[in-house]
């Protein structure tokens, strides 16, 4: 058994992980471990290349590929923010010097009201205050996070198994996922920060002695956000619906997607995305590739014939995601769940755990704000441990 010792572990590297592991830093805090899961950093925060991936033989060079990286991308995860009543997260865009943009609604909404009467056109409307997107996807936020922790605390493949409480310590077991044995890593730590959220943490995490039972309620009933969700995204050449007074956006009784916007990226791809209106049993019937099939079919009957050839298509069902969704997700509704506690007050677990996914956020439960605002009221929760 490989033994380490820490003075804060935080699980989870997603947004709000991230950026508690960033405002350690900044209070001067560097002893710290951060373990995540996957084998990539940002959670339910994914953007890839909108070309998808590069064909091998091309003569891209290393720079134009490192501009597709960073610019040309396409959200999987969520795509957009509104810093005019999440001021928080405005503030922490400008601080890391991130561009954005507001997200394309100029044009008319399609709508298929029935499965049985043709698409209509009605006039469209732009939210206020606006929704903002930043360029690069939302990916650029943990990107630039990323860049500004010590790499050597950062841990990815390791997937936290059992929490301990001790006399002295919190344990946390954490299997090594790359590697076909599974090798175990014991870490030590004064506190945990839980940035998974909490039905996830309640159902894949053993905690040695058990919470606190209506601690463990709590995070059980918490829905998960983007579980039981999927998103289809096509890119292309254009824009081609704008140059039709279309603003990309629809809304359809008939499917596959329930709801469809303009996912371009400025100085990128043109694209659409959309949230699949079908639960995620009826997509597990079909092959991806009949899914994809069904949304083009879907994208030509709003949009026409230049929708069915896209440059590239993805799809992404968080519902299919171990490190996301849980059995109890995938028939949710998708709301957005009100915040549990974040601790537990009494008890071998009292001022040793503190959850800081988005979930756990009292204002923006389940949104990008929310990772934010709930990772900063962790970290502010621990000054008596800092000082």
């Amino acid at each position: 058994m490989n033994l380490q010792t820490t003075r804060i572990a935080i699980v989870g590297a997603g947004l709000s992980g991230l950026y508690a592991a960033y405002l350690l830093e900044q209070q001067g805090i560097k002893d710290y471990v951060l373990l995540e899961a996957r084998d990539t950093l940002g959670g339910r925060i994914a953007s890839v290349a909108a070309s998808g991936p590069l064909a091998t033989g091309t003569a891209t060079s290393a720079a134009r590929i490192d501009l597709i990286d960073l610019i040309d991308r396409i959200d999987l995860g969520p795509a957009w923010f509104w810093p005019g009543y999440q001021p928080q997260l405005g503030r922490l865009v400008d601080e890391l010097n991130l561009a954005s943009f507001e997200q394309h609604e100029v044009g008319d909404t399609v709508m298929e009201r029935s499965p049985h009467e043709p698409p209509a056109r009605v006039r469209g409307y732009a939210n206020s205050p606006a929704s903002m997107r930043l360029t690069g996807g939302m990916g650029a936020l943990t990107d630039a996070l990323h860049r500004r922790l010590d790499a050597t605390r950062i841990h990815t493949g390791q997937a936290v198994r059992r929490l301990r409480s001790t006399a002295q310590h919190v344990e946390l077991d954490s299997q090594d996922v790359t590697d076909a044995q599974g090798q175990t890593t014991t870490w030590r730590a004064e506190h945990v920060l839980l940035a998974l959220p909490p039905r996830l943490l309640e159902s894949s995490i053993e905690f040695v002695p058990a919470l606190p039972p209506a601690l463990a309620r709590q995070w059980r009933a918490t829905a998960t956000w983007m579980a039981p969700h999927a998103k289809y995204i096509a890119t292309y050449d254009t824009p081609f619906w704008r140059e039709q007074g279309l603003s990309g956006e629809a809304r359809s009784a008939r499917g596959p997607l329930g709801e469809i916007h303009d996912a371009s990226m400025p100085g990128g791809s043109a694209a659409l995305f959309g949230f699949f209106g079908v639960p995620s049993h009826v997509r597990q019937s079909l092959p991806e590739a009949g899914l994809k099939a069904h949304c083009r079919d879907q994208l030509v009957r709003l949009f026409g014939s230049q929708a069915a050839t896209p440059k590239a298509e993805f799809i992404k069902d968080w519902a299919l995601d171990p490190f996301t969704a849980t059995a109890a997700d995938l028939e949710g509704t998708g709301q957005h769940a009100q915040a549990p506690a974040a601790t537990a007050t009494s008890g071998p677990w009292a001022g040793r755990l503190t959850g800081i996914a988005s979930e756990w956020s009292p204002q923006f439960a389940g949104y990008v704000a929310g990772a934010v605002e709930a990772a900063g009221l962790g970290v502010e929760g621990l000054r008596p441990l800092a000082a």
